[in-house]
């Protein structure tokens, strides 16, 4: 297995049935705000990991909830300051984007390396909040995406 990260990740927009969407303040960036994101590990499917990040970063075991893969994905720039994590030059990652849907605001155990405190606000809050486009526009799509609403 390499040591580097593969270019190969997910955006888990965890949110409750009012939609009230969950955020993460990043441990390293105080005041940029997001939902559970990671990449993938080895040859793991894109749902194992999109179960393992949700549980690392908050505790969450997604069958307590509806976890559902949007088929969809962005591409965007790896920011310079985290390339060196990739391969030589990889400068571009995919996010594949799920959501998981809970009937209620479950405690929340943060990975303190990770994120430093974390909150439930409503969508149009929570969109507005996150310093990712790609998280952003996620966000606002919640209420149209079937599974969601």
């Amino acid at each position: 297995m390499t040591a580097h990260k593969q270019p190969l990740s997910v955006l888990i927009v965890i949110h409750t049935s009012a939609l009230d969407v969950l955020l993460l303040e990043r441990a390293a960036h105080p005041g940029f705000w997001q939902s559970v994101t990671g990449s993938r590990e080895g040859d793991e499917t894109l749902n194992d990991t999109a179960r393992r990040e949700v549980l690392e970063e908050t505790g969450i075991d997604t069958t307590s909830g509806e976890l559902s893969d949007w088929r969809m994905t962005n591409t965007y720039e790896i920011f310079n300051e985290w390339r060196h994590r990739y391969a030589p030059g990889v400068t571009h990652n995919v996010e594949h984007v799920f959501s998981l849907k809970l009937a209620q605001r479950p405690e929340i155990i943060t990975a303190p390396d990770e994120h430093r405190d974390w909150l439930w606000l409503p969508w149009q809050e929570a969109a507005q909040r996150c310093f990712s486009w790609s998280n952003r526009d996620a966000i606002l799509m919640l209420p149209n995406f079937p599974s969601c609403a």
